[in-house]
């Protein structure tokens, strides 16, 4: 599961960009708690999201010529101007060219061979996040992808993430952890977009997920605030119970309250 003993490969930052930041704060904010800091006027508006003091992800505004509202997923990088080298050797593209971020580390934006953008932070005096997998912060990603084999090829070449097949109800899932930590560091999986009709619609994209106490309760908060169910809590054995979300101005992700790990 997702720590903030962050190593190379693994997620280590997360932001939402918005139409309606205020907005966003607000539904976050009587979703899971947080609080929103801006990052000062130099900032473009960007800010910290805060749960007890600590931080658990970023914000940003938007407008409506730079894309629908979403979540993006950043993976530590030793150096990041390499990783987008890297990814464009295996076939992605560099959205955002890898730049210097008030002096706490390098961020690029990618695209892998699906078209699914994501970041990479390499850490400087910012490490990443500073909770995850607790409730009320990051524990999960899982990127829904055309083509599994692929994205598995393309995220090894890219972040040497490794993968691997584990029994799952119905068939297997393929996990993903970092090099560094083999699969006790798993932090994510990939799914394939046909097997999943609700996100074959949608399309390719990483899925942040957030631990909660109680996923019924949250779903019930989130209609309250404004947000919409995407795939209603539902219980799947080995795992936990979770539930597909998005939030009012249409950024999706999810929420588990996952299973103890077996003895």
């Amino acid at each position: 599961m997702l720590t903030t003993r962050f190593v190379d490969g693994a997620p280590n930052w997360i932001d939402v960009t918005t139409s309606d930041l205020d907005g966003t704060a607000a539904f976050y904010g009587g979703l899971f708690g947080w609080r929103f800091r801006s990052a000062g006027p130099e900032a473009g508006g960007y800010g910290f999201f805060e749960l007890d003091g600590r931080t658990v992800a970023g914000g940003a505004p938007i407008g409506a010529e730079q894309g629908p509202p979403s979540w993006t997923v950043y993976f530590r990088s030793g150096d990041a101007q390499a990783s987008a080298d890297a990814a464009e050797r295996a076939h992605g593209r560099v959205f955002c060219r890898p730049m210097d971020v008030m002096g706490q580390g390098r961020m690029a934006v990618l695209v892998d061979t699906a078209g699914v953008p994501f970041g990479v932070w390499q850490p400087e005096r910012l490490q990443g996040m500073d909770l995850a997998g607790e409730a009320g912060s990051l524990c999960w990603v899982e990127l829904y992808t055309p083509d599994v084999a692929a994205a598995a090829a393309f995220y090894y070449r890219t972040l040497g993430l490794e993968t691997s097949a584990v029994p799952f109800p119905g068939g297997s899932y393929t996990c993903v952890n970092p090099a560094e930590g083999g699969e006790e560091a798993m932090f994510g999986g990939m799914v394939p977009l046909a097997d999943d009709p609700t996100e074959a619609a949608a399309g390719a994209y990483w899925l942040p997920y957030f631990e909660v106490e109680d996923p019924d309760a949250v779903v019930a908060r989130a209609l309250d605030l404004g947000g919409t169910v995407r795939v209603p809590a539902t219980t799947v054995e080995g795992v936990g119970r979770m539930a597909r979300l998005a939030d009012p101005q249409g950024a999706r992700f999810a929420v588990i309250h996952g299973e103890p790990p077996q003895e």
